[in-house]
Parts: C-alpha cells; sequence; structure tokens
C-alpha cells in the first residue's frame, strides 16, 4: 500500500499546528515514522523519488521553524510585559493623568486636570460644576488645536470668593463651526500600585478605580 507525498505532509503539518500538540520533537519524530512507513511501503513500480523526498522534508522543516519561531516569540512577550510592569512599579505614588470628570477639592489648593481633544477646535469651554450641578467656574478657552491640555483650578468661583472643599464636575463644550468635537476631562489620580492584566499593564488609582498604562497622558 503507497502512501502520497501529500498525505504524509499534510499529516505532519496537521500534528504541528494542533491545539495542545505536546512537543516539537513529538512531531518530528511522528513525520519521520510516517515518512518511513511510506518508503517502506511505497510502489516498486513508482518509488517515490529525490524531489517528493526533498520537498516533503523541507515541509517538515519549514513548520518545525515557526514553531519554535512561536515559541521564542510568546517568550518575548511575556519578558517584555514583566519588564513592563516592573518599569512601571516607579510610577507607584506619582499623581498620572487619565480620563476622569471628577474633580476634588481640597484644602482650597489649586486642583489640577486637563482636556483631551480629539481634534482641533475653534470654541473650547469648560465648567466646574458642583455636587447639585451648579455651575461655579467657567473657562472660555477660545481655539486649541488637537492634543491634551493641563489646566489648573484655583478653587474660586466666577466671582473670585473662594469655595468649599468637595467633590465637583468637570464639563467641556467644544465645537468647530457648527459641529461638535470631541473633548474629554481628564484629572489627575495617585498610582497605587501596578499590576499585570489581559490588557497590558493596569494602575490601581487612589480613587478606587484603574487605568490602563497606555490611558496615561502625563505624569506628575
Amino acid at each position: 500500500m503507497a502512501i502520497s507525498a501529500t498525505s504524509s505532509t499534510d499529516s505532519a503539518a496537521t500534528l504541528a499546528t494542533a491545539s495542545g500538540a505536546p512537543s516539537i520533537a513529538d512531531t518530528e519524530q511522528r513525520f519521520l515514522k510516517l515518512l518511513t512507513t511510506q518508503l517502506n511501503n511505497q510502489d516498486p513500480t513508482n518509488p517515490l523519488d529525490n524531489a517528493q523526498l526533498t520537498s516533503q522534508l523541507a515541509q517538515m522543516s519549514t513548520v518545525s521553524g515557526i514553531e519554535k519561531l512561536n515559541a521564542a516569540f510568546q517568550s518575548l512577550v511575556t519578558q517584555s510585559s514583566s519588564t513592563q510592569v516592573l518599569q512601571s512599579a516607579s510610577m507607584i505614588g506619582h499623581g498620572v493623568l487619565v480620563s476622569g470628570s471628577k474633580l476634588a477639592l481640597s484644602n482650597s489648593a489649586p486642583a489640577a486636570f486637563g482636556i483631551d481633544l480629539q481634534g482641533a477646535a475653534q470654541s473650547v469651554k469648560v465648567t466646574i460644576n458642583d455636587a447639585a450641578g451648579n455651575p461655579v467656574r467657567t473657562y472660555d478657552l477660545g481655539a486649541l488645536p488637537q492634543g491634551v491640555k493641563d489646566m489648573a483650578w484655583d478653587g474660586k468661583s466666577d466671582t473670585g470668593a473662594a469655595v468649599a472643599d468637595g467633590a465637583y464636575q468637570i464639563s467641556i463644550t467644544a465645537k468647530s463651526g457648527d459641529k461638535t468635537v470631541v473633548a474629554n476631562p481628564m484629572t489627575y489620580e495617585q498610582v497605587i500600585s501596578v499590576g499585570q492584566s489581559a490588557s497590558g499593564v493596569s494602575l490601581e488609582l487612589g480613587n478606587g478605580g484603574n487605568a490602563n498604562l497606555s490611558d496615561v497622558k502625563r505624569i506628575l
């Protein structure tokens, strides 16, 4: 009984790519066993020629090389993730600028925050509202380019009077002509700890929330 060259190489590729394959060495051994069986049972009147044999060996070498490359790449990704976590540990105790509309005023000290414009705007207005939603302070920033802009609220109302400590909210209106420009409020939060998550390095923040390292726009 003859075993075709195609079935032999297909079997080797299937073994190499199947989920839960034991190892590259096992795949190679099974391939060699199939090849030996093929040679032992080939049709004497139509033996496997050198070109076919060379082709099968080359395909097996390619499959083996891909598996080794995948294993090396996975190892590199794991090492890179661990390195990122270690490097990010230096951020613990620092403030980071991340998406958020809550602004806390304490001891009447200036409260830093930011706005992230997703496009250039001809008119940008920022409003600080109290817990009841009443406007306390407004900023008319005029035209701004796309990007992140740092700001700081001095804890005073539009009349210049100091307001009470507590929780406030940031709202932003940005327009370019008649079109609304997406503008995200951002606040500084202290990093409590860092860890690894499915989406990369995760930061635990002082407000009880979490943020991905890629979400950080500024570091204090």
